[in-house]
């Protein structure tokens, strides 16, 4: 194999116009439902609904998700929200990176966080599940933990034994007022990851 021909299959690269094209895999965590919108686990699709409509694109029903395409500078964003629940989300991860051919380093897993205040934002390059059922079963589908999050506190402010209770509800209006600049501020994470990578973008945005 020539040395072109390895890097073609290592990066993944679209054709349009004679121009190369980065491509990526923006996955928001959630439950489907109308009992789980609006809860504290849900914000994963929150933040995914903010980063279509800040570029353009809309959601359509596909095989394992709900899912949405989008350029931006020169990158394709294809952005999914799991419909196999929270628990089963590698399985439609496991799918897409499949199907859109791209690689685990240009995924990345928008996750609720628990060990985070409301509206704290950490970008990591990897990580153990800590407890989420959600990245539990990607890292399971996927046989990695290497692989890019976004995780979005929203709190432990819960008695003990009322975790589910707690990350299932519904944010408080105070809740709310404070996530919504965060949401935001993760959107522009997110096309940050994509432009300059992670590294930089966890220099730019985290701990702020």
């Amino acid at each position: 194999m020539r040395k072109r021909d390895k890097v073609l299959n290592f990066v993944p690269l679209l054709f349009t116009n004679n121009q190369i094209v980065l491509k990526y895999l923006i996955v928001g965590l959630g439950n489907i439902g109308a009992e789980y919108a609006n809860t504290r686990h849900n914000i994963g699709f929150v933040v995914c609904d903010a980063l279509a409509l800040d570029l353009g694109a809309s959601f359509s029903i596909e095989r394992y998700a709900s899912r949405a395409e989008a350029r931006f500078k020169g990158r394709t964003l294809v952005m999914i929200k799991p419909t196999t629940y929270m628990n089963l989300s590698g399985k439609a991860i496991r799918f897409w990176l499949d199907k859109e051919n791209i690689p685990i380093e240009n995924l990345l897993v928008i996750v609720d966080d628990i060990a985070l205040d409301p509206g704290v934002l950490r970008m990591k390059r990897q990580g153990s599940a800590a407890g989420h059922n959600g990245l539990s079963d990607i890292i399971l589908k996927l046989n990695t933990h290497e692989f890019s999050r976004l995780r979005v506190g929203i709190g432990d402010h819960f008695h003990r034994g009322f975790q589910v209770d707690y990350v299932l509800g519904q944010w408080t209006k105070d809740e709310e007022k404070l996530m919504i600049p965060r949401v935001e501020v993760a959107v522009e994470m997110v096309k940050s990851y994509a432009t300059i990578g992670i590294e930089l973008t966890m220099t730019a945005f985290n701990n702020k």
